[in-house]
């Protein structure tokens, strides 16, 4: 299988983003993964495939010739995540899954159970890829990157008639910056879809509304034994920061349309404490009542304890795309129609995250996401399945073919 050869091809290039990096892109992984890709698509005959200099791979495929139809955009990210190694990745391919535990790391008793993850019981003798238990994957996104190439080789050598077709992948979207320096004018498209995650047939076109918050905690270190009325302990203003917000919108507890609070990490001592959370929410003015809550309770406790005992920075990452691309319902028309041409049954979901594609949509790129097939992303269990992929090149095919055969009736 073409987009199978192409995956366990990209994985084997370690290309975690950083967020601590100051450079552009944050690792250097990701410039060589890009310099392959280049490579790849020069020999499949995308003849001006280049890397700029901020480490974006862009590439053309041209229009069928006679064919008018808009300029359609393919994007996908080259870094994978940063919560586990993603160097050293030791993919196996699954043949023919039985439906039982699939033991990833004897050594380690790291398992793959459906207990665990029932949605392994559809992909019965089928293709699964699967890590050793000890990295990431990189499904996320580098089953995207396969699934593109393949579909522009077949657009490029089979008769499948298509518009000019845009394709770029991007460094650093897991932490944030995959579109700070994307080229939207000289990328040229009318619209364009990414191509990150997701089961078969999930078709999304709104995310969360996204925000980081900094909250530091400066106390007063006074010895233990004379400490009364004197010690102000910052790790336990911290906690009681942290027990300000709902306990019940937390990740563990929300699904759906349900945003959240999560404290993604904490350190500290009497002197000083940092707390470090991401805030989520679809609605806008929910998600503008959630930053004024954590505001809210530094207020309190800097009366509480005294001023500037508490500080919260907090900064906007995303928005919900939804506000840009219901003006243009027929860009989701069209994917919804290419599912089902390549046999899919489209689910349109909400992103329980956010792609490039939300922050590219505010910048005048209307970009909703078709899924690759991959499950569990960031995570020890990562897996994808070979069919899928597989399918989800059939279904760029597809769009691109109709969106031809639309515009020229």
């Amino acid at each position: 299988m073409k987009t199978e050869e192409l995956f366990l091809h990209f994985v084997q290039y370690g290309t975690q983003s950083d967020d601590s990096s100051d450079t552009v892109p944050s690792t250097a992984g990701q410039l060589t993964l890009g310099r392959e890709l280049v490579r790849q698509m020069q020999e499949m005959g995308i003849t001006d495939a280049h890397q700029d200099g901020f480490g974006y791979v862009y590439g053309t495929i041209p229009a069928t010739p006679g064919v008018t139809a808009p300029v359609i955009g393919l994007i996908a990210h080259m870094d994978t995540a940063t919560e586990l190694p993603g160097d050293n990745v030791r993919p196996r391919v699954v043949p023919d899954y039985d439906g039982g535990d699939v033991v990833l790391n004897e050594a380690e008793n790291i398992v793959l159970r459906p207990a665990q993850f029932p949605a392994l019981k559809n992909y019965i003798g089928e293709r699964l890829i699967v890590t050793d238990g000890t990295t990431l994957l990189g499904a996320d996104d580098k089953a995207g990157l396969a699934e593109i190439l393949t579909a522009a080789e077949r657009l490029l050598n089979d008769e499948v008639p298509h518009g000019k077709v845009r394709i770029a992948f991007t460094p650093d979207e897991e932490i944030g910056r995959g579109a700070d320096h994307f080229d939207v004018a000289g990328f040229g498209a009318d619209f364009a879809y990414t191509v990150d995650g997701g089961p078969i047939g999930e078709l999304e076109c709104e995310n969360f509304n996204a925000a980081s918050a900094s909250v530091v905690i400066r106390g007063e270190n006074i010895h233990p034994g004379n400490a009364k009325g004197q010690m102000v302990n910052a790790t336990l203003l911290a906690m009681e920061f942290n027990s300000m917000l709902p306990g019940n919108e937390i990740p563990a507890t929300t699904e759906g349309y349900e945003g959240f609070f999560h404290l993604g990490g904490m350190q500290g001592d009497v002197e000083r404490a940092e707390l470090s959370y991401i805030i989520r929410d679809f609605d806008r003015d929910s998600f503008a009542r959630r930053k004024v809550l954590m505001q809210q309770a530094a207020a309190y406790l800097n009366l509480k304890y005294g001023a500037d005992r508490v500080q919260v920075t907090i900064t906007d990452s995303y928005f919900n795309m939804k506000e840009m691309l219901l003006p243009h319902p027929e860009i989701m028309e069209l994917a919804n129609a290419a599912m089902q041409a390549a046999g899919v049954t489209p689910v349109i979901v909400p992103i329980r995250g956010g792609t490039d594609g939300a922050r590219l949509s505010y910048m005048g790129l209307p970009c909703p996401n078709i899924c690759t097939g991959g499950h569990n992303p960031h995570g020890r269990y990562e897996f994808t399945v070979s069919e899928e992929m597989e399918k989800v090149a059939d279904v760029l095919v597809q769009l691109m073919r109709l969106a031809a055969e639309r515009t020229d009736a």
